[in-house]
Parts: structure tokens; sequence; C-alpha cells
């Protein structure tokens, strides 16, 4: 069987599925060749595996334009329409789920091998990342106050703070935590459309609040 795409080779011997999608299936793989150049499969071994007929096989190949060639050209128009909806960035299964979805049904293969033959080849973007530091030129280095040492012996006598923003259907969400570097628990959050100071100092305030009130349950 083939090694690479047993998964393919088996949910094509399932029960109900067309012949014609297993002779799609053929066809894309008929072109394969090893690493020395030579045909990685025949077309008889292959039909043997998908237990459908050779002679079947070529029929359906030489069939009249207005049935398998027209019906490619239409797979291929829409091959290129969801890459190009998908930025480049839809590979051969994602296309062939977009198809599906569209009710054009066909062998993932058949997306694959017409992806081959038009060039369409997938970029995968470097995520965006969103930077949350405004450098000032004249600012000096940043001391680091807790030398590395996120750990404290008691409650609320060393606490560090964070920024990290949250993508939503209305824009980014900012939100500003305070962490007890002893109980590492955050005890100080504010969220808000903006990382300016009034967010970060909300997020203090309510920290200094909360290590207030559990001194004084004490």
């Amino acid at each position: 069987m083939w090694s690479g795409d047993s998964h393919l080779s088996r949910s094509l011997l399932r029960e109900g599925v067309p012949v014609s999608e297993k002779y799609e299936f053929i066809d894309a793989e008929k072109a394969t060749v090893t690493a020395t150049g030579d045909k990685k499969y025949t077309i008889t071994v292959m039909c043997e595996w998908l237990e459908v007929s050779t002679s079947g096989y070529y029929e359906w190949r030489d069939r009249p334009e207005s049935a398998t060639a027209l019906r490619r050209h239409l797979l291929t128009l829409l091959v290129k329409k969801a890459f190009d909806d998908s930025d480049e960035t839809y590979g051969h299964r994602l296309i062939h789920a977009q198809l599906g979805r569209w009710g054009e049904h066909c062998g993932p293969e058949l997306v694959r091998s017409i992806m081959r033959e038009q060039g369409l080849v997938t970029c995968q973007p470097r995520p965006w990342r969103h930077n949350l530091t405004d450098s000032d030129p004249c600012a000096g280095p940043i001391p680091d106050l807790v030398c590395r040492d996120f750990t404290a012996e008691g409650p609320g006598q060393k606490m560090v703070g964070d920024i990290t923003y949250i993508p939503t259907w209305e824009g980014w969400l900012y939100l500003a935590t305070v962490i007890d570097c002893h109980t590492k628990a955050v005890i100080g959050w504010a969220m808000g459309d903006n990382y300016k100071t009034p967010l970060i100092s909300a997020a203090i305030i309510m920290a200094a609040r909360n290590h207030s009130g559990a001194a004084l349950l004490k």
C-alpha cells in the first residue's frame, strides 16, 4: 500500500466511495516517481489495491471532454478561488474541505494534483506580534529591581506586573496584572482599550487594596 498516504488509500476503500473518486486518486498518483526517477506506482497495481478494473480506469480517463475534462476545468477554477481567498495559505487538505462546503465533492488527491499542475504553492506568513513597548531613545537602561528572583518569603513582600493583549471582535483588549511572588496569585488587574499609565495604575491600586484587605483579615 501507499506508505505515506495509507490513510487516504484506506478511506478510498470504505464502502460507498464513488468509483470516480478512486479513479481520480489513481490519475493523481500515476505521475509520482521515486528518488531515482522511476514510477512509484503502476496503474495496474493501484487499480488492484483500490479494487477497480484497469479497463474501467482507462474508459473513465478517455471520456469525452464534456465529462471528465470539463469537471477538472471546473474544479481547477474552484481550487484557484479557494487558494486566492485564503491569501495563498491553504494547502490541498483545507482547499478540499472548502470545496466540500461549496457542495463540490472530489478526492483530496485530485485537489493536490490540480495545485501541482497550476503551481499553487502555499506560503506561511510570519505571525504578527503586537509590540507593547514604545521605546524612548532618551531613556536610560531599566534596572532589574527583582534581580530575576520571582520568589518571596511572605505575601505582599514582592509583586511583579505585566501587560498582555487579547484580540476581540471589537479590537484589542489590554490586560494589566499584578502577581504576588509568594502566593503566585493575581491580586490586581485592570482591562482597557489602551495600555497607558491609568491602566497600570488601576491594576496596582487594586493589588494594594486587596493586599491591605488580606492583612486586615489576619
